[in-house]
């Protein structure tokens, strides 16, 4: 039998999480923040982002851990081999250091040899970049199976100083198992930047030179700014994404939108028309955890019977960059 035309999809195996080992409630993170003079309450946090709590990682934690407890959950659920993977990618925007990758970092903690390994750097887009780019290079008939996996430890670059920013992040993994399939799995997906929203919008300004930390090693935002362009940039991708698979608006089961602020995913979900049970919402249990964020509700999407055999699920990222994208999949 010819095989030769059947159309290569990829499809989601199996999904993992971890979140680092210590959660900081509003009320918790107030405290220490007013030993620092610095003033906040339950209240304000809530009504502004929709966060209720976040995990901060211990001392011993690192990027490197987080993605690998993520990844082997994500292989344990799904009963797969980790010799069976030919391709690991990881979205980050902090890795443990500045070379290898994190990506080559985990393919040895795995004990994975030989196959391709490589990180993404779109920030809070990063997930859905790599998944991009994943299913590109499976669709070619070169790779079967990859780990795409989403980690963070954004609480390193925090100023603890500066209320604007230090409420808002988390630190996290999250992992995802795709592979070549006949049957139908991503649909559609479309990646953006535009450059000229840089550092004067969001950003970590600063690199090693002669040994030494050069520029700014926090992490700055001006988050009108951010509101603004999240708001447009997503609503946009979801209607493109959709046009190019085929599929109203209206025939997504699930919508997984990047987890950074609650009002940002409700005003989208006003402007689309997105019914609120469609919607998932974790922003409230992890706080914006950047590459992490769409991986990590997706797990937990998964895990509470939210995405069901036969769904159609958007997934849909933004970040610093600007960068911003989408990917449309039957589940």
């Amino acid at each position: 039998m010819d095989t030769s035309s059947k159309r290569i999809y990829t499809r989601v195996l199996t999904t993992g999480s971890k979140l680092s080992d210590r959660e900081v409630t509003n009320d918790e993170l107030a405290a220490e923040l007013a030993q620092r003079g610095v003033q906040t309450n339950d209240e304000w946090i809530r009504t502004r982002t929709g966060i209720c709590r976040r995990h901060i990682a211990s001392d011993g934690q690192t990027t490197l851990s987080l993605a690998l407890d993520a990844a082997r959950d994500a292989l344990q659920k799904g009963n797969v081999d980790p010799a069976t993977i030919d391709l690991i990618i990881v979205a980050t925007t902090t890795p443990d250091g500045v070379f290898p990758s994190m990506a080559c970092r985990l393919q040895n903690a795995l004990g994975i040899k030989g196959c391709a390994a490589f990180d993404v750097q779109a920030v809070c887009a990063g997930f859905v970049y790599a998944m991009s780019v994943a299913d590109g290079l499976i669709r070619t008939g070169g790779y079967k199976r990859a780990l795409v996996v989403g980690a963070e430890v954004l609480s390193r670059l925090l100023d603890w100083n500066d209320r604007s920013t230090c409420v808002l992040f988390g630190d996290g993994a999250g992992a995802v198992v795709i592979e070549a399939s006949e049957r139908e799995g991503i649909l559609a997906h479309r990646m953006h930047a535009d450059g000229s929203f840089g550092v004067q919008t969001l950003a970590c300004d600063a690199r090693i030179e002669q040994g030494a930390v050069q520029g700014h090693p926090f992490i700055q935002m001006n988050g009108r700014q951010v509101f603004k362009l999240a708001v447009s940039s997503l609503s946009e991708s979801f209607l493109e994404v959709c046009q190019m698979a085929g599929v109203a608006p209206a025939d997504v089961d699930v919508w997984v939108p990047h987890q950074a602020n609650i009002r940002i995913i409700e005003m989208i979900g006003e402007k689309l028309g997105i019914a609120k049970e469609k919607t998932v919402e974790t922003v409230q249990m992890h706080g914006n955890t950047s590459a992490a964020s769409v991986p990590l509700a997706l797990d937990w999407a998964v895990k509470n019977g939210r995405i069901k055999p036969g769904d159609t699920v958007m997934l849909q990222g933004v970040g610093a960059g600007m960068t911003w994208g989408s990917v449309l999949l039957k589940w």
